[in-house]
């Protein structure tokens, strides 16, 4: 966590996190247009806070796109915060940004884990429940099958979809209906996309979620911090993490 604390100390590292807390997937350009500074003194500060997972970046065509990636400042939020500010701890991840396209999310972790092991914690019922706030996850997971997140305590399935890419333990791409609140379901359909990828003993797991309207509620993706986090603690220590949306849903 050192390398986050010290790209959190400068104001214009801050100033530039700001930037795309209120509008997400920016490009260097018009990251650069908001601050005094030449675009090689703004590439330099955006390479640090990407080297802290602070910044994840994706291409769009030929655009390279910064997001903001909550995760580490979830993880410095679970170590020390959350045990002492648990009720009202999750007005630290309201990550709503509006953008003028469809809205996308991408979430960003490191995990001392095999690719066999975090697929498995994906796709098994018994194990997503661990951390997804007691919520398992039913798929036969083959191409073009369906999937169902359920909670024992819930009257029906929280959110379905199809499994469009099924590349274990590579790739999941999925798409999404939520009908956990009537809000969320009159939402329509969004994609959700899990990348593993092998980095020495770890794993880099990335994953996005896309095609979102641009003023979209926060409580379709606003849980991602919490998901990622727990699923982390689990796969390292083997235990569940407590996290605000586990305390509001985990029954079990």
């Amino acid at each position: 966590m050192e390398t986050v604390f010290k790209a959190l100390a400068h104001p214009t590292r801050r100033e530039l996190l700001d930037s795309l807390f209120a509008q997400d997937g920016q490009t260097l350009v018009s990251l650069t247009d908001g601050h005094d500074m030449t675009r090689i003194g703004v590439a330099k500060h955006l390479q640090l806070l990407e080297e802290a997972g602070l910044v994840v970046t994706r291409r769009r065509g030929r655009e390279k796109l910064h997001f903001l990636n909550p995760i580490p400042i979830r993880l410095v939020h679970d170590r020390w915060v959350s045990k002492f500010t648990e009720p009202w701890a999750t007005g630290l991840v309201d990550l709503k940004a509006e953008l003028e396209e469809a809205m996308e999310k991408v979430f960003e972790i490191y995990i001392r884990t095999t690719p066999e092991r975090l697929w498995a914690a994906i796709t098994d019922p018994a194990i997503r429940a661990r951390y997804h706030f007691g919520a398992g996850v039913d798929s036969t997971w083959a191409p073009g099958s369906k999937w169902t997140l359920v909670h024992p305590g819930a009257d029906g399935a929280l959110a379905g979809g199809e499994n469009l890419v099924v590349d274990p333990p590579h790739r999941l791409v999925q798409t999404m209906d939520v009908t956990w609140s009537e809000d969320a379901a009159q939402e329509g359909t969004s994609r959700v996309t899990w990348e593993i990828e092998p980095v020495g003993n770890s794993c880099r797991l990335t994953v996005i979620h896309d095609q979102l309207r641009d003023d979209a509620p926060a409580e379709l993706y606003g849980g991602w911090p919490m998901i990622l986090s727990g699923l982390k603690t689990w796969l390292e220590t083997g235990e569940t993490l407590t996290t605000p949306g586990s305390l509001m849903y985990d029954k079990t």
